[in-house]
């Protein structure tokens, strides 16, 4: 099932293929053979959306794989990449949205995906020192070049998205969007539905925990990174649980797994386009990507509120 993105005439699936996890910067046991292995059942499933960034991996590694596993079907995707962010040299998250910079990983960024062109290019987050609309004006110029069909603006404020559509029309925008965090639903996504930009969210799942697969007794790795959120830990954890056990018992009735609920249920959310699921096993994301053939009744989105809101009354808990 494809739909369209925003007014651009690009049509993608409704779930769409995040990347980032076979970066393994935050991922353990991440390779090379499943991570081409992901991209390809991906595909075959009928995902034709895969999702990138420039600082996925410090040497590109996630870009150079999606290029060498599209590059027998590359007029049957869509490529989202990512500029604006990179890593220092100790591994620490640089925000650089000058024009320059921009130009700099856009070109490296082709250069990786082997191709000559990319379907949406996004601003993957202000920096807060350069004028955003120093920023839209550096992608609008590569729009205007060809080499991006489609712009879009990742993890902006409503007051910063609207500077930068002012100058360089957005077709996309992509914030984090879950049944935890819900943030988005008072000002951006009323703004997109308004302008008619499509809503790319990721975290549907939010890093995992809403796939159903970490339960109470879950052991977690020392070295998982998801341990610094406030969600993995007490009462927070204790309270998404019980959240689990009802959606658990909704998907049941349902014939689905929770994860496919969590993700059907984020799709009829209104003035939402597309869910990133991430995935670094191919079983993984055969799972999810088969929510977007799911049709949840207006019963079904109710039970699934009412147990939200019961089980976690603050919306704002993973953040």
């Amino acid at each position: 099932m494809l739909t369209k993105l925003g007014t651009s005439g690009i049509e993608v699936s409704r779930v769409g293929l995040g990347l980032w996890p076979i970066a393994g910067m935050t991922t353990l046991e991440v390779s090379e053979q499943d991570s081409l292995l992901t991209i390809q059942q991906a595909f075959e499933g009928g995902i034709n959306f895969f999702d990138t960034a420039y600082c996925y991996g410090t040497d590109g590694i996630s870009e150079r794989l999606l290029g060498l596993a599209v590059a027998a079907c590359r007029d049957r995707v869509v490529i989202a990449t990512k500029c604006g962010v990179h890593w220092d040299e100790n591994l620490s998250r640089v925000n650089d949205a000058s024009p320059a910079r921009l130009q700099y990983e856009f070109d490296t960024s082709l250069q990786r995906l082997g191709t000559d062109f990319v379907d949406l290019l996004y601003l993957h987050s202000p920096d807060r020192k350069t004028p955003i609309e120093k920023s839209a004006q550096a992608l609008l110029a590569i729009r205007e070049s060809g080499k991006a069909r489609a712009i879009g603006l990742s993890n902006a404020t409503l007051e910063e998205t609207c500077r930068f559509h002012a100058v360089c029309p957005l077709t996309a925008i992509q914030p984090r969007y879950n049944m935890l965090q819900r943030e988005i639903e008072a000002d951006l996504l009323p703004w997109a539905i308004e302008h008619g930009v499509a809503v790319v969210c990721y975290w549907p799942l939010m890093k995992g925990l809403l796939a159903g697969k970490m339960r109470r007794d879950f052991v977690f790795d020392p070295r998982d990174k998801r341990l610094s959120y406030p969600i993995f830990q007490p009462p927070l954890w204790d309270r998404a649980q019980d959240l689990l056990d009802e959606l658990d018992a909704i998907a049941h009735e349902l014939g689905l797994s929770i994860a496919q609920l969590v993700i059907a249920w984020t799709l009829a959310q209104p003035g939402i386009t597309v869910a990133l699921c991430g995935a670094k096993r191919p079983w993984q994301i055969t799972e999810t990507l088969a929510a977007q053939d799911v049709r949840l009744t207006s019963a079904d989105l109710e039970r699934i509120d009412k147990a939200i809101a019961t089980c976690m009354p603050s919306l704002n808990a993973g953040s």
